[in-house]
């Protein structure tokens, strides 16, 4: 190699090591704000006892309505611990002398897969009184769902039947009901004491122009699914903050006063929001209101209300340098495009991803795929087979469910790979899961038992290392 060759590879090197560096200082800066925020909420006096706001989260909104029912209790003068629930022991209860949680529910009355340690350890201890505790719970559900606020209901009766006394009647949510959750904050500001506790009411949607929008799967066997881009509508406004794993709100005009989630597949060095959007059909045919607006009755460069919401439990997280497994099925593909263009776009410029090999200081990332036929819905499938010849996705498996006599789903590719997944975690991976709630991701966690144990799978769960973006 010549001269000017090795200084070449040398310059490229310490620029990578450079970007490596303020990426990890970044995070760190992150981590540090975020433990600032937490300790900031802490008594000043010492013996003065707090109280625990805690939190069980799957898509984020418990998290985010816990630090803000923190933050306002500290403002009011409340010394205040805030903690996800799967971080508050048997012996923190017993000790605490005021308790205010925010639980969620998974599907059909589960526990978010961050509590479900302390749903089947502590909530599973015998002879355990907790008299002098006094609860406030607001429950979190969707009454789509025959156990609407299921967990929260559950986490109210144990407590109660071990004889905590309840500061006031549970507060059941049916998705973001603005009545219930303003009882809540009327319930905050009584116990606090003061009657103007801060505003902490969601950012209002703002408008967007879309700016793109392409059918993905002509001749499909299934519904169109469609790639979206949107961009502020104002020339020049700034684009939001957002991260891979996050959701966009939207509000169709047909329905105002009811946002639709969808996962964000994009991030901000996109330069726009992309969403993956499938018509869905309601059951006398009709298309659905948000999916059927999006996809095909809104003009082109239509203006469309949307605000970012953060999705804590689907973030990176502590995984920013972990191997990473990712598994979902139909639009699911959304949330893990996400992160396979997060982990690009911290590696160097998301444009250079399909034609520069991944660094070795890069950690791999293995995707997991299902859709019906691979002649129509393999989504995405020109950019994702470039990453993988890049090495960036050192593994694809795509199933494709009617190509085959056997239906075949991403739950049995799962298992014919369990060496290499026990592998990959024994390495430190993560496992992402996004996609139905539904068939798959039940399926998912039943193959993921089975390979890695109940008790480890839990394990990862509590330790932010499985995480789910389900729907």
């Amino acid at each position: 190699m010549t001269s000017e060759k090795w200084l070449y590879a040398l310059a490229t090197l310490l620029c990578y090591a450079l970007l490596c560096g303020t990426i990890a200082w970044q995070h760190c800066n992150r981590q540090r704000a975020a433990r600032r925020r937490v300790d900031a909420l802490l008594p000043a006096t010492p013996g003065v006892p707090a109280w625990w706001v805690a939190y069980a989260s799957q898509t984020g909104q418990a998290e985010e309505l816990a630090l803000q029912t923190a933050q306002a209790l500290h403002t009011a003068g409340v010394p205040v611990r805030l903690a996800p629930l799967s971080q508050i022991s048997l012996a923190d209860l017993q000790q605490a002398d005021r308790l205010l949680c925010i639980a969620s529910t998974y599907g059909e009355g589960d526990p978010p897969d961050s509590a479900v340690l302390f749903a089947r350890q502590v909530m599973a201890s015998a002879g355990v009184t907790l008299s002098h505790l006094h609860v406030g719970l607001l429950a979190l559900g969707d009454k789509t769902y025959a156990h609407f606020c299921g967990f929260g209901r559950q986490l109210d009766q144990w407590l109660m039947d071990r004889g905590a006394q309840a500061l006031f009647d549970r507060i059941d949510v049916d998705k973001s009901d603005p009545d219930a959750l303003q009882r809540w904050r009327q319930h905050l500001a009584h116990l606090a004491g003061t009657s103007d506790l801060p505003d902490w009411e969601a950012p209002a949607l703002q408008p967007w122009r879309l700016r793109a929008r392409q059918h993905l799967n002509p001749g499909s066997a299934g519904e169109e699914v469609h790639h979206l881009e949107l961009v502020p509508e104002h020339a020049g406004a700034a684009l939001p903050e957002w991260q891979a794993g996050d959701l966009v709100q939207v509000e169709v005009p047909t329905a105002p006063g009811e946002p639709r989630d969808y996962s964000i597949a994009s991030v901000p060095q996109d330069g726009a929001v992309h969403l993956l959007v499938r018509r869905t059909r309601r059951a006398d045919g009709s298309p659905g209101l948000a999916s059927g607006w999006l996809t095909s009755a809104a003009a082109d460069s239509a203006t469309v209300m949307l605000r970012v919401r953060a999705h804590g439990g689907f973030r990176i997280g502590e995984n920013a340098d972990r191997r990473l497994i990712l598994i979902g099925n139909g639009t699911g593909l959304a949330g893990l495009r996400g992160h396979i263009r997060g982990r690009l776009a911290a590696a160097g410029p998301l444009a250079d991803a399909t034609t520069v090999r991944r660094p070795d200081g890069v950690a791999p990332m293995w995707l997991l795929f299902g859709e019906r036929n691979a002649r129509c819905d393999a989504h995405y499938r020109d950019e994702i087979d470039a990453w993988a010849r890049q090495g960036w996705l050192s593994r694809v498996d795509w199933v494709f469910s009617r190509d085959q006599v056997e239906r075949l789903y991403v739950q049995h590719a799962l298992a014919e790979a369990a060496t290499s997944v026990r592998e990959w975690v024994a390495d430190g991976a993560a496992i992402y899961v996004c996609g139905s709630l539904e068939g798959m991701a039940g399926e998912v966690n039943d193959a993921l038992q089975t390979i890695l144990g109940e008790d480890a799978l839990q394990q990862l769960a509590a330790d932010g290392r499985y995480r789910r973006d389900v729907y």
